[in-house]
């Protein structure tokens, strides 16, 4: 298969696109869509100080890597969650990474910060390891940004993450998240960082070619916590209809967005934030929940352990 735009052999046909591209002008295009992205969501500018999650996969690398080669003032935050070894390789594939082009890298440690690994706070408050998992990831990152002066947080969610939540939240009409799904939410007060998802116009597969072409080493296995969880039972349903009908997933969601979303956003119930009693943080109750689950879970820890 030769590529659309030049004589040479094709390394990726993009179905959806009804094309085909070689190495080089694949790699432009991922660059041209993300920059696209970024700007018609108008994300941030060179001038924001960027702070990205990072968690040694595909996506958070290319993103990391994207904005690096495009001078934007970025720098990588890792949180080790402590599972095993799926851990200790994400951590080894950021770390590397960072090192390769010098680049600024910020570790935080779950058990060593909060006392607890993802496990451990899973086994202790009877909950689903990805519930306490996602809450912390998304606590950790706006905290540290808030503490560190970043404008932005950016993170490597691509189009079949989107079309997954998306699907979810329509399934089980969660008006709420349906209204604050958007691949750029603007910062709320001081303490609410601006938060963007430049890959969210990027397959799965499509971020994987850039990661691969560019010769970016990342884990290749999935978090043993995944498995069963309805975002993967959505994605499979969703990758199913993509195959007999490729631009599926790109229709669903830049339809949501384009056409449905605007309507939800101004009919939203307004909500006001208080600062958390605990930490500070924004929350629409006294506390927020990441204060409250961990409170839960160091309590239980000592009632356990007397």
């Amino acid at each position: 298969m030769k590529c659309r735009k030049c004589p040479s052999t094709a390394s990726i046909e993009l179905k959806r696109h009804n094309s085909a591209l070689c190495k080089d002008h694949y790699l432009d295009f991922f660059d041209t869509q993300v920059g696209r992205a970024i700007k018609k969501q108008k994300m941030f500018t060179h001038d924001d100080q960027i702070l990205v999650g990072v968690s040694g996969g595909k996506d958070s690398l290319s993103l990391w890597d994207y904005l690096l080669r495009n001078e934007y003032d970025v720098t990588g935050l890792h949180i080790h969650l402590g599972i095993g070894d799926y851990s200790s390789n994400s951590f080894l594939a950021t770390k590397e990474f960072s090192e390769a082009r010098n680049a600024d890298l910020i570790t935080i440690d779950l058990e060593k910060s909060y006392g607890m690994s993802i496990p451990l706070l899973s086994q202790t408050i009877r909950r689903v390891p990805c519930s306490g998992c996602g809450l912390s990831k998304r606590y950790i990152l706006n905290i540290e940004a808030y503490k560190r002066n970043f404008s932005v947080v950016a993170m490597g969610h691509n189009l079949d993450d989107e079309a997954a939540t998306l699907l979810g939240n329509i399934l089980h009409w969660e008006i709420g998240s349906l209204a604050r799904q958007s691949p750029s939410l603007p910062s709320k007060g001081d303490n609410l960082i601006s938060r963007v998802k430049p890959l969210y116009t990027m397959t799965e597969r499509e971020v994987a070619a850039n990661a691969i072409l560019r010769g970016i080493a990342y884990i290749e296995e999935d978090c043993p916590n995944s498995l069963g969880a309805k975002s993967i039972i959505y994605k499979e349903a969703i990758d199913s209809i993509e195959l007999h009908s490729p631009g599926t997933k790109h229709s669903l969601v830049s339809g949501f967005l384009d056409r449905v979303r605007p309507i939800m956003e101004t009919s939203q119930d307004e909500f006001n934030l208080n600062d958390c009693t605990i930490c500070g943080q924004p929350t629409t109750s006294e506390t927020c929940s990441f204060c409250r689950m961990w409170a839960t879970a160091h309590q239980k820890a000592r009632s356990n352990n007397p």
